[in-house]
């Protein structure tokens, strides 16, 4: 089954409908927090926190359609913590039926973990954008085109 947002006449998206799954008592359903916003505000239903990083469970579980994924940021806020998303964005993959956790590490190891600006259940501790994406093909080949960039990496753009 293939789901498309199209562009309806007075300029809004058909909405993507995505099951979700509670799977703790006090999980949210996540909704958007304001019009225009792309990411799903989620909540803390449980939290695991050890010397290495905090891990917020969501207590949610999505039937993210194929041909689409989540991606799973820290909320802008998360500038105010001691924390840093590990893998620093999250991946569920459309076959992936699993909890939605997000896992921080501190931001700096001189701190003990009682001293770390850190959320609380009940908190929300990240969001959830899910886009669409190409299936590709790679080939191999033994030339690529030239740009104006070229091989130019990092800075290359200037500082």
């Amino acid at each position: 089954m293939t789901t498309e947002a199209v562009l309806l006449n007075n300029n809004t998206m058909e909405k993507l409908k995505i099951k979700v799954k509670k799977l703790h008592k006090d999980a949210v359903i996540p909704q958007y927090a304001k019009i225009g916003d792309a990411g799903l505000d989620l909540t803390a239903t449980n939290i695991v926190v050890n010397n290495k990083y905090v891990a917020y469970k969501t207590g949610l579980a999505f039937e993210i359609p194929e041909g689409y994924v989540g991606l799973l940021f820290p909320r802008s806020s998360n500038c105010n913590k001691s924390l840093i998303l590990s893998n620093s964005v999250g991946v569920l993959d459309s076959g992936y039926r699993g909890e939605v956790e997000f896992r921080y590490k501190y931001t700096s190891v001189n701190e003990t973990a009682e001293e770390f600006d850190v959320y609380d259940i009940g908190d929300k501790v990240g969001q959830l954008v899910i886009i669409p994406y190409p299936q590709v093909e790679l080939i191999e080949s033994d030339d690529i085109s030239q740009t104006e960039r070229g091989e130019k990496g990092f800075g290359s753009t200037g500082s």
